[in-house]
């Protein structure tokens, strides 16, 4: 797999939305398995599969005792300012902004 092409299936994780709701979760720091669980209404196994793919490439942490999970924001912020297809939408997103305002 391309660097270009594993970017962009990392990019895909971080936006789906049964993942997103979970990194949201997890926006403020780390959290315990248990209390994601308990406050998404889904098992804690059903956390561990759908962050699998960001723990293998390092964007989501997962302690072993107790099993907790955080987020590595830096790692987030320079993927995404790298991303030529988020420079898009940004750009587009403040040139509507100008036209807007």
């Amino acid at each position: 797999m391309t660097e270009k092409s594993e970017n962009a299936k990392i990019i895909e994780h971080l936006f789906n939305p049964e993942i997103s709701v979970i990194l949201s979760e997890l926006e403020h720091g780390p959290k315990a398995s248990s209390n994601l669980a308990q406050s998404l209404g889904i098992s804690e196994q059903e956390i561990r599969e759908r962050l699998g793919f960001l723990i293998q490439t390092g964007y989501v942490y997962a302690s072993k005792i107790p099993l907790e999970y955080s987020v590595d924001t830096e790692k987030i912020t320079k993927l995404m300012e790298n991303d030529e297809n988020y420079k898009g939408v940004v750009d587009g997103l403040t040139e509507l902004d100008s036209y807007l305002n």
